[in-house]
């Protein structure tokens, strides 16, 4: 007992403030992450980047839950999206999303103008299923304080045949 109630403290510590285990809730990420998908989370890499897939404390908006997205600008960025084409631009140069989503598909129902500039200690993002997804776009979610943002995802775990992608 005087060795495992140590080993059970450090194990605790670890999957508290290193790292979480969290399960993908809704359909805003797919074809990338499906409902209930079991992810692996950093919550000490705080350098947040385009691409990134971070798990958000949404509980103090209208969501009320842990949320998945994409981050798609950081702080000082200008995003901007064609409402024709829903092409997604930073900076005036239009993102190659073809790494995780087909390019052009977004939906246009958003009730917030663009461009935007996103605020310092703020990120900007998007979820994989555009068509569908809360995020950004939408003044339920706006522009996400960094200080929300649990981790970065870091590896699929469930479904087996999908581990380790990202």
């Amino acid at each position: 007992m005087e060795a495992l109630i140590p080993a059970l403290l450090v194990i605790l510590a670890v999957f508290v403030f290193f790292f979480r285990i969290i399960t993908v809730n809704g359909s805003s990420m797919q074809p990338n992450f499906m409902d209930s998908y079991k992810v692996l989370m950093s919550c000490t890499d705080r350098k947040f980047s385009l691409g990134d897939v971070v798990v958000v404390d949404a509980r103090g908006t209208s969501l009320h839950e842990l949320i998945i997205k994409r981050v798609i600008a950081t702080e000082g960025q200008t995003v901007d999206i064609d409402f024709h084409t829903g092409t997604v631009s930073v900076n005036g140069v239009a993102l190659d999303e073809s790494a995780y989503i087909k390019n052009g598909i977004t939906k246009n129902q958003y009730d917030l103008s663009f461009p935007q500039t996103v605020p310092k200690g703020r990120v900007f993002l998007l979820g994989d299923n555009r068509k569908f997804s809360d995020d950004s776009r939408s003044s339920d979610v706006g522009m996400v304080d960094k200080r929300y943002i649990i981790g970065k995802v870091k590896t699929i775990l469930i479904p087996y045949e999908k581990f380790g992608t990202l």
